[in-house]
């Protein structure tokens, strides 16, 4: 999970997104201290901004942040402070895993699509690529369920043309390496990379 802080940009808020609301105008919030909860008309919590974050948590990176257990410590004890009850039980898991192509199979709706089986490590994915490269026995590099890319995109369970995908398998563009290559097509790894380990570009 990522969070994010960018002082020249937006000012001194820390930035915390969980999900995603596609109608702005289904969006209100609630400022209790220097947080900002953020919610939907169905009261379901789609982030929180703690302002003057410099004053609360030490904060070394800028941009984008991933939230460590002693980062998310010093958020729990800014709601603490603060009377904030609310869960802060957030997954903490690395998003970005070396993957292994169990198994590739045509889309049964869509002639550039496959669907995948992937083993990353503690499980087993299941993910629908369009890419033309995408083979049975390969390394790749996922990007699971609550990874935000580098655009900004973030990966959610979905349905392409019906069949279930959870995660995605990259490219290097995708994945914002330098001296990507334009051509399409997912970044297969060679066999120095171990099923399961986190990928760090």
């Amino acid at each position: 999970m990522d969070v994010f802080y960018n002082p020249i940009g937006i000012g001194d808020v820390l930035i915390i997104p969980l999900k995603d609301e596609e109608d702005r105008y289904n969006v209100s919030h609630k400022t209790i201290g220097p947080v900002t909860r953020i919610v939907n008309n169905r009261q379901e919590v789609l982030g929180y901004n703690i302002l003057n974050a410099s004053k609360h948590i030490e904060l070394y990176q800028t941009g984008k942040i991933q939230l460590t257990s002693e980062l998310l410590d010093s958020i729990k004890q800014v709601f603490e402070t603060n009377n904030i009850q609310d869960s802060l039980d957030f997954d903490l898991s690395p998003k970005f895993v070396v993957g292994y192509v169990l198994e590739k199979d045509q889309h049964e709706n869509a002639d550039k699509l496959s669907v995948c089986k992937v083993d990353v490590g503690d499980e087993v994915l299941q993910i629908v690529c369009g890419a033309p490269n995408v083979g049975k026995g390969q390394k790749v590099v996922v990007a699971k369920v609550g990874a935000t890319m580098p655009s900004g995109l973030r990966i959610k369970p979905t349905e392409l043309r019906g069949v279930p995908s959870n995660g995605m398998i990259c490219s290097q563009k995708e994945l914002a390496m330098p001296n990507a290559p334009e051509e399409k097509g997912i970044y297969v790894l060679d066999d120095s990379y171990s099923v399961g380990q986190v990928f760090t570009v």
